[in-house]
């Protein structure tokens, strides 16, 4: 059980559950399937039906949709621990697209298998919906982020609301993270153009919150950066497990 431990998205069920050897030996087999992608090239397709799920062992993906015009708009960023098209699976048509950021590992999950862990382990099926909702509230934050708050704010929120997801799942802390994002992948996931993001991230450079440079993000004053942006974690809701 010590690789299935050690992965990221068991790392972030058990904050929500602290989970047994059955939950444990369910979660390893949906994990058995494992593939490799290649940075740039979709998973899954904007429309697609009767496509698996993912869940993302290493690398970075982003979820977007396509305008019509061919601008598209970023909905998020999946990291290690995440699932990758978990409603579309469940819906049988996928309403938007995956492209891995970075090469990528993901352990391919069908439907079967999902309802199947579901029907075997109700608290473990209770985990992945608390993971489900946690997303949902993110989105509801990048939302309101787009509609409302300045792009200083907006930048910094967001910054640090990736750093608190890498800490969940060991790959951050309150110094930083590494980041393969570019400052077109920000603005597309931001509403802004990639010339006023580095605007942006240059006046918080100047200004000693944060560094972006070199792939990778630097708190060079982590409550500072706070204050800016307002940022309240709790909807990520990482404080300690619900189910025992």
């Amino acid at each position: 059980m010590t690789d299935i431990l050690q992965s990221p998205l068991t790392r972030k069920l058990q904050v929500f559950v602290t989970l047994s050897e059955d939950e444990l030996g369910v979660l390893k087999r949906l994990h058995l399937r494992r593939r490799s992608f290649t940075a740039g090239r979709d998973l899954v397709h904007q429309g697609q039906s009767d496509q698996a799920a993912y869940i993302l062992a290493a690398g970075w993906v982003c979820s977007y949709k396509l305008q019509p015009d061919g601008t598209r708009q970023i909905v998020d960023f999946q990291i290690p621990g995440d699932f990758l098209g978990l409603r579309s699976v469940l819906l049988r048509t996928s309403d938007h697209s995956f492209e891995p950021v970075t090469d990528i590992q993901a352990a391919e999950v069908f439907a079967d298998d999902i309802l199947d862990s579901f029907e075997k382990t109700p608290r473990l099926a209770a985990a992945i919906l608390w993971a489900a909702s946690r997303d949902e509230a993110m989105v509801v934050e990048h939302l309101v982020g787009i509609g409302r708050r300045a792009a200083d704010v907006r930048i910094a929120h967001f910054l640090l609301e990736l750093g608190a997801r890498l800490k969940l799942v060991g790959m951050g802390d309150q110094t930083g993270y590494d980041c393969p994002l570019t400052q077109y992948h920000l603005a597309d996931a931001l509403g802004l153009s990639a010339v006023h993001v580095n605007r942006i991230l240059r006046k918080l450079r100047e200004s000693g919150l944060v560094t972006f440079r070199n792939d990778r993000v630097t708190f060079d004053n982590y409550d500072g950066l706070l204050e800016l942006s307002g940022f309240d974690p709790g909807y990520l809701d990482q404080t300690g497990p619900l189910l025992k």
